[in-house]
């Protein structure tokens, strides 16, 4: 087989993370995440307490990629006219005309998506799958890079409605953003403690680097990746993994199996390498299980968490050489 060019994956991801990194302290990971499912036409979810630049980050990553940002605060009393949009009849030219909401865009931010009723939720369902919204019986295209970030605070469960099983398996990762350490928070404190509110992107020296055509370039790398048949097996082996344990109610759906190995090709490149190794594999794992995988009553009672039986599957699973 010839060899990849991954030039155009090198120079998005080098470039991302210099650019985050000036407004951004820490959350490498997240980040890479984030490219992760962009390149991988895939969807994240971030959880994390209030305060964790969930928002900010999402705001960083699409003004450094040149993507056309939408954000929508979901409500309980958001309805899916005001996320897909409407058709209104317009007396002057007897006609009916779309009025886009803000699901347009590039890159949607979905803000506490777990505060709106499932009725808004499930609007976003066609969208995340087929990259089009219908209104009315007509179709409307999003775009190829269509992508959601969606943000839920895991503290705060009054007024929320958890997402259906459904829609978090649309979900490429659901990521966990922790505490920032102790130099990381002082760092925090030493660039943004001068200020209140949105700090100003440009003003901090982000500037915008990315276009159409570099992200559609950097995404045709991405099924050139090579992925062999132990490879395969692999990740086979840990998805069946979450439905043969007890302690798991309902494992992982065949869908997480295909997300995985599309992801761990994404992060094969972002790594340089044009071959998937188990490590790729296992460091995208359970930000892509962790949500698909349901405890059962027992380990619930037993005060076991869905992260801490993923890793042991992870561990249990052997990997190959």
């Amino acid at each position: 087989m010839s060899e990849i060019d991954l030039g155009a994956v090198e120079s998005l991801t080098e470039k991302l993370r210099a650019e985050v990194g000036k407004a951004i302290v820490g959350q490498n990971s997240t980040v890479d995440l984030m490219l992760v499912a962009l390149l991988s036409g895939g969807h994240i979810l971030l959880e994390g307490v209030p305060g964790t630049a969930k928002t900010f980050l999402a705001q960083t990553f699409s003004y450094a990629m040149k993507l056309d940002f939408g954000r929508i605060q979901f409500t309980p009393d958001l309805l899916p006219g005001d996320l897909i949009g409407t058709n209104l009849f317009n007396f002057q030219t007897s006609e009916f005309s779309l009025i886009k909401g803000p699901i347009f865009c590039d890159l949607l931010l979905a803000d506490e998506i777990n505060r709106t009723p499932p009725k808004t939720q499930a609007a976003l369902l066609e969208a995340m799958q087929e990259r089009q919204v219908t209104i009315d019986g007509n179709a409307h295209s999003l775009g190829q890079n269509f992508m959601v970030i969606a943000t839920q605070n895991p503290i705060e469960q009054q007024g929320t409605y958890p997402l259906p099983e459904a829609q978090l398996d649309r979900f490429l990762f659901k990521h966990v953003l922790d505490y920032p350490s102790r130099e990381e928070e002082i760092e925090i404190i030493q660039r943004h403690g001068s200020q209140t509110g949105a700090p100003d992107l440009n003003s901090m020296g982000v500037k915008p680097f990315a276009s159409t055509a570099s992200i559609k370039a950097a995404k045709a790398v991405i099924p050139k990746i090579r992925l062999n048949e132990d490879i395969s097996h692999y990740i086979v082996d840990l998805v069946r993994g979450t439905r043969s344990n007890p302690l798991f109610e309902t494992g992982a759906s065949p869908r997480s199996a295909a997300m995985i190995a599309v992801a761990s090709r994404a992060a094969a490149a972002l790594n340089g390498r044009d071959y998937v190794i188990p490590d790729d594999v296992k460091a995208i794992a359970l930000p892509a299980l962790r949500h698909r995988a349901i405890l059962s009553p027992t380990a619930e009672i037993e005060g076991r968490s869905a992260d801490a039986v993923i890793k042991a599957v992870i561990e249990q699973t052997e990997a190959p050489r």
